[in-house]
């Protein structure tokens, strides 16, 4: 058990929080959340022992293990898989003890260790690391490597397997998700959902609290409190006391008619497809996420695109890769105004790889990338987090990018990405990771893109910008091409997925479910392959044939999405002409006696214009079911 007694923590001048009373039960899963600089990495230091209580008490039971993740990984020669055992704290200190038991051939001390070697599971010790780090991501020949050998993003993924290694009391995670694909993340969504003992977790993922954590824990005003329930349920209670603040409340309706009116449109035309219900189901939930987000510091919106040239980009029977071996090859794909695409694939697939041969910044080993003449892209990846000008403000990065805009204009823009104030004219360099992810994307927004491509844009994102970002996309007008580990931000903003995988860029035929089941069944096949020589050939042979299936099936269902597609855009293009009719038949100038005839003929064309959607409906209805039908 985990209590807090009347505490009160400082740090300088600033009070973080006080007067904070509250009590984690042995077991409990507590997403910790609020908005940067509140607190959250400074709780977790009181927990440690790093930080001391000004006032009021901190309680922790005895003998308590704690693990966490560390930041920083030295860069030494020794194997990644002994660095991930060295988390098993009380397994080293066995391991030293019955080694000084040997050297002093002490066989009475020896046979008690090997008994507590036994009974803490030693001897398996090895495979447990190798588990933990085959499912973040470890190939099996990388676990001999020295951790010398690994990038900065593979150490920290070194660091939380070392955590987990632990046979801890209680777990303290720390944005665990930042470094990990979308695959890890569901590894690691279920690993922690069986940890036996007491989890703090501080995210930003708002579908990874939801499938993890009982109680949410906010850190908001100097105060903490703990709610019942998931991230989802938490926003529900937060939504229900904000809105009974009227300033809010009124801030709160302008969005959810925004809001109303995307879900509208787009439920024009998606009724029953199973990638379109997914959307629908991320959209009907908005109305409530908004009003938990009404007091949110950031609030922007892309510009509309000066052209839309179609299509914008195409790739024929592309490869690309590093040096001269292809990571992906036959690469065919037609990117379209309007089309919003998630990439999906195991890590090394070939996801950021294509994302760079988009953006340009990788060369391509065979076939041809076709810009259109008026393309211009908006290219985020994580890199340019290390390319903005260390000694440049906000507003002068944004003033070398449009030197004729006024400042006034510029600190207006940039006060709807938090640079407010002083911070829009300070230096960057020593801006956090959020900061500078923040005024990437604002230099990304500011100049107008046709197509984005965005590789993990959500990663040091709080919930509050993750929710602004998710907005913003929703209204995009361009094209977009999204790799990310943020299911909400997948399920919210993109309507076709694109599975990256053995070389392959081919469509994927289901939602993140599907996919997360998919994932699934490449592992149970590769279990299958671990076993006898014999069966690795028939499970070779079975994926061979179901690959061939598979290309089968999408070969026969092209038709029918093609038909799809093609009446989905009719009914886009019918819903814009009857927006347009209806607001020319809102205006009380048109019902004067002088426009009758005019009024006449707006009534017969909206007459027309509604059978000609109902029509339209009808045939989409029959090519769902088609195809609904022919997936069976």
């Amino acid at each position: 058990m985990i209590k807090l007694t009347d505490l009160a923590l400082r740090r300088g001048t600033k009070v973080l929080f006080e007067q904070a009373s509250l009590t984690i039960n042995q077991g409990e899963k507590v997403g910790v959340t609020g908005a940067n600089g509140t607190g959250k990495s400074s709780l977790f230091a009181l927990l440690r022992g790093l930080l001391h209580a000004d006032s009021g008490e901190l309680s922790l039971p005895p003998s308590v293990v704690i693990a966490h993740v560390a930041q920083e990984t030295p860069g030494v020669e020794r194997p990644a898989i002994d660095y991930v055992m060295d988390g098993d704290h009380e397994l080293r200190q066995l391991e030293q003890q019955l080694a000084e038991a040997e050297q002093a051939h002490d066989g009475n001390r020896q046979g008690e260790l090997h008994a507590k070697l036994d009974s803490i599971g030693g001897y398996t010790a090895r495979s447990r690391a190798a588990r933990l780090m085959n499912g973040l991501g470890f190939k099996t020949e990388q676990l001999d490597q020295p951790v010398a050998s690994f990038s900065g993003g593979w150490r920290m993924r070194l660091n939380l397997a070392q955590a987990l290694m632990c046979r801890s009391d209680l777990l303290l995670l720390d944005e665990p998700t930042n470094h990990l694909d979308l695959d890890a993340v569901y590894w690691l969504q279920e690993w922690l959902g069986q940890y036996p003992g007491t989890l703090l977790l501080i995210s930003h993922d708002r579908d990874f609290l939801d499938e993890i954590c009982n109680r949410i824990l906010h850190l908001e005003q100097q105060a903490l409190t703990l709610y019942s329930g998931n991230y989802s349920d938490f926003e529900r209670l937060r939504a229900e006391h904000l809105a009974r603040q009227q300033s809010a409340y009124e801030k709160q309706q302008r969005e959810i008619k925004h809001i109303q009116s995307f879900v509208d449109r787009f439920r024009a035309q998606a009724t029953k497809a199973r990638q379109a219900q997914s959307r629908i189901k991320a959209l009907e939930r908005m109305e409530r996420i908004a009003q938990a987000h009404v007091d949110s510091p950031f609030h922007f919106s892309f510009a509309a695109p000066d052209k839309l040239p179609s299509p914008l980009l195409t790739l024929e029977q592309i490869a690309a890769g590093y040096g001269d071996t292809p990571i992906i090859s036959g690469t065919r794909l037609s990117i379209q105004p309007g089309d919003r695409i998630g990439l999906l694939g195991h890590n090394g697939a070939g996801k950021s790889t294509l994302i760079k041969l988009l953006a340009g910044e990788l060369k391509p080993l065979a076939g041809e990338a076709i810009p259109a003449q008026d393309l211009k892209l908006g290219y985020f990846a994580q890199h340019q987090l290390e390319q903005l000008d260390p000694k440049a403000s906000p507003l002068l990065h944004l003033q070398r990018l449009d030197p004729r805009a006024s400042e006034q204009q510029l600190r207006d823009f940039l006060g709807g990405f938090g640079f407010n104030a002083e911070m829009a004219l300070a230096a960057s360099a020593p801006f956090s990771g959020g900061e500078k992810a923040r005024l990437v994307l604002a230099m990304l927004v500011y100049q107008r893109p046709n197509l984005l491509l965005l590789d993990e844009p959500t990663n040091h994102l709080d919930l509050e910008m993750r929710h602004a970002l998710v907005m913003a996309l929703q209204e995009f007008g361009g094209a977009m091409v999204i790799v990310s580990h943020d299911r909400h931000l997948l399920r919210s903003v993109t309507d076709q997925l694109l599975l990256v995988d053995s070389g392959k860029v081919q469509e994927f035929d289901g939602d993140l479910d599907d996919y997360r089941r998919w994932l699934s069944d490449q592992l149970r096949d590769s279990d299958k392959g671990d076993g006898s020589n014999t069966s690795g050939a028939n499970s070779a042979t079975s994926r061979k044939d179901q690959r061939r299936l598979d290309a089968e099936a999408r070969q026969r269902l092209q038709p029918l999405r093609k038909q799809l597609e093609k009446v989905e855009k009719a009914l886009d293009r019918l819903q814009q002409q009857r927006n347009e009719l209806e607001t020319r038949l809102a205006d009380p100038t048109i019902y004067q006696a002088e426009r009758k005839a005019e009024l006449a003929q707006l009534l017969l064309d909206k007459g027309a214009l509604d059978k000609a959607h109902a029509q339209a409906e009808e045939e989409w209805l029959q090519c769902s079911e088609a195809l609904e039908a022919a997936q069976a």
